[in-house]
């Protein structure tokens, strides 16, 4: 799956929430100062082009919804930056979180926990 950039990705965010919108209610959803009717459009050709958007014609106007799913696109994004920025090590990628994102004593035994647990079920 090809990686979005930042404007396709805000534009997926909305439509994984909306689950189908028009151009219009897109833009409704961003924030002060909204972007350009022709900016969303655009994007949103260059989303249908990459295959991660549909859309539905009604009438003259199109009724857009996401092929893929937040989950999955997550899971691709992930794997992705695991590759290029760990080595597809998860050993570095704990590393980088635990030392470098000033984790809290809370956060820290939260993420133990999950591993602990993760651990008793390849254990079964």
């Amino acid at each position: 799956m090809k990686q979005l950039t930042r404007a396709e990705e805000q534009v997926m965010q909305v439509l994984w929430d909306l689950k189908k919108a028009y151009v219009k209610d897109i833009i409704e959803e961003f924030p002060e100062p909204k972007p350009a009717y022709n900016t969303i459009s655009t994007i949103i050709r260059i989303l249908e082009k990459k295959g991660v958007i549909g859309y539905t014609p009604i009438g003259k106007a199109h009724e857009y919804f996401p092929m893929i799913t937040k989950k999955a696109y997550r899971k691709s994004y992930f794997k992705n930056i695991l590759s290029n920025y760990f080595g597809n090590n998860y050993m570095t990628l704990t590393s980088f979180f635990t030392k470098e994102q000033n984790l809290s004593l809370e956060e820290l035994e939260g993420i133990k926990k999950l591993i602990d647990e993760q651990i008793e079920q390849k254990k079964q």
